[in-house]
């Protein structure tokens, strides 16, 4: 699968232009999902040094991108000046997304087991909720 993720308020905190703290778990998750075979693209408004700096942060915590601000890493984004900069991704992960952003277990629960947010919300709700005691005049 093919996953698009953005960086600022996604893996880190919003403190453009400079890097904010990491979000809990939001590294190892994506190193998980590597592992997993999907194709993470960085998909990121940031441009320049700045996008240089983030994949750097990334790199060093173990998170090497397929491709950066492109569908693969081979495409010359200058040629394609033509062309929409939207992505070819199954899953887009952006802390945009309406609703928010939901915690990075989450995410990944739903990309591995191919849920939609309700439904683990669902299964997690069913989970929770008390199982009916029985009187002691009921057994």
């Amino acid at each position: 699968m093919t996953i698009a993720v953005d960086f600022d308020g996604t893996i880190v905190e919003h403190r453009y232009p400079e890097i904010g703290r990491e979000l809990p778990f939001a590294t190892q998750t994506l190193r998980m999902l590597i592992e997993d075979r999907h194709k993470l693209i960085l998909w990121s408004v940031r441009e320049g040094q700045l996008l240089e700096d983030a994949v750097e942060w990334c790199r060093q915590r173990g998170v090497e991108f397929y491709a950066i601000n492109k569908d693969f890493p081979e495409e010359d984004i200058n040629k394609n000046q033509s062309f929409s900069r939207k992505l070819k991704a199954d899953v887009w992960i952006d802390d945009r997304n309406i609703g928010g952003l939901p915690d990075w277990g989450t995410i990944y629960q739903m990309i591995t087991e191919r849920k939609t947010y309700e439904q683990v919300l669902m299964e997690r709700m069913a989970l929770s909720e008390p199982k009916p005691q029985k009187k002691w005049w009921q057994f």
